[in-house]
């Protein structure tokens, strides 16, 4: 499906075997974490983030946005991050996205927080179309949803260490670092 950079294949973040399941039809890294799409900063009390006021600040300031940020997940939530370890591949840490568009953001209010890798295998060109999508995946994919050729980079991907943003990979969205 489209997602507000490119075509993803998209799972629910709370059902382990819905992730598993990419993981396979990707041939993705299994030590690789997914980014996972929300609909509000809310959310990430769902997966034991716990966000200060500086990281608060940050936020506020790139989302929504096509920016991906990677946040730590509490140290004091340990059964919680013990059983979202097929999520967190081991680092304890989860890349997150408030995307910007409204339709995006009102599907995972209904639906909730979703994996949202792009669609293709792992170290092969992201399909920029259905067609290209059902390449890769043919019929073990549910559903497709055209949305026509999509033209974009991944999302930038930040991390956010004592209020200040460190990008580890630029992408759709430029940001002012500070």
């Amino acid at each position: 499906m489209p997602t507000d950079t490119i075509y993803g294949i998209v799972g629910s973040a709370l059902i382990p075997e819905a992730v598993r399941r990419i993981y396979k039809l990707r041939r993705r890294n299994q030590r690789k974490p997914m980014i996972v799409l929300i609909s509000s900063v809310a959310n990430l009390k769902k997966f034991g983030v716990r966000i200060g006021v500086r990281e608060r600040k940050v936020l506020n300031r790139i989302w929504p946005n096509k920016v991906s940020v990677i946040l730590p997940l509490s140290a004091k939530r340990r059964a919680l991050s013990d059983k979202l370890e097929y999520l967190h591949r081991g680092t304890k840490s989860i890349a997150f996205r408030l995307p910007k568009p409204n339709w995006l953001r009102k599907l995972l209010a209904n639906v909730g927080p979703l994996v949202a890798p792009s669609a293709n295998w792992e170290g092969k060109p992201p399909a920029r179309t259905i067609r290209e999508a059902r390449r890769y995946f043919g019929k073990k994919v549910d559903f497709y949803i055209d949305a026509n050729r999509l033209v974009s980079k991944p999302s930038t991907l930040v991390a956010i260490k004592d209020g200040r943003i460190k990008v580890l990979r630029m992408g759709a969205a430029r940001i002012s670092v500070k």
